[in-house]
């Protein structure tokens, strides 16, 4: 498992292993800049991170990372088209009010995308809603209440989504305490990694 600053992401070392080296990156959401100063150190790529929140930009810019920002909510236009190798979307995707638009962002500006979200469909979610309360757990820390979480969906969901807009999904990689599921992914994964488009 990969450990940054502390923290540990099992999803970088899954997303370091579709990066190609010398790779030019866009991480939207980035947050403190973690994911990419990793890439940097790991896979020598250059790149941007995209952030709204003013702490977070500062924290980007302590650590190194070329940082813009922006909100995501409005699109990317500020990019041009097939202007990075790899768009990522990094436990960002369920708090975007709009999917599809991101999605279609994503492959505008990048040859191809990464995107990771926490499995609503996980056994251990499921048990919490069928005892009749919203799941909480490391992958959603979070309350029903104060929740960032607009749009959480399922391994199957995903999947379901990409088909029927023809976004083509490259490789996926699903995760349980950093290690790879491979069997019944959706009942069984608690973080999932999809890398798709080229």
């Amino acid at each position: 498992m990969t450990v940054i600053n502390g923290t540990q992401r099992p999803d970088f070392a899954a997303i370091a292993r579709t990066v190609h080296r010398n790779a030019h990156v866009l991480d939207l959401g980035c947050g403190d800049g973690t994911l990419l100063k990793y890439l940097q150190q790991t896979r020598d790529i250059t790149g941007y991170g995209v952030e709204i929140d003013d702490g977070n930009i500062l924290a980007c810019v302590k650590n190194g990372v070329n940082v813009i920002q922006s909100d995501l909510e409005r699109g990317l236009s500020e990019f041009e088209d097939n202007s990075f190798d790899f768009v990522v979307l990094s436990q960002t995707l369920q708090a975007m009010r709009n999917t599809e638009r991101i999605m279609k962002e994503m492959l505008r500006v990048g040859r191809a995308g990464i995107v990771t979200f926490p499995n609503f469909g996980y056994w251990k979610n499921r048990v919490q809603v069928l005892l009749g309360h919203m799941p909480v757990s490391k992958k959603l820390p979070f309350e029903w209440f104060n929740t960032p979480n607009i749009h959480l969906c399922t391994v199957s969901d995903f999947e379901k989504f990409c088909d029927e807009r023809g976004i083509n999904i490259v490789a996926r990689t699903v995760l349980t305490d950093g290690k790879p599921v491979t069997s019944l992914p959706n009942l069984l994964g608690e973080l999932a990694v999809y890398h798709f488009g080229g």
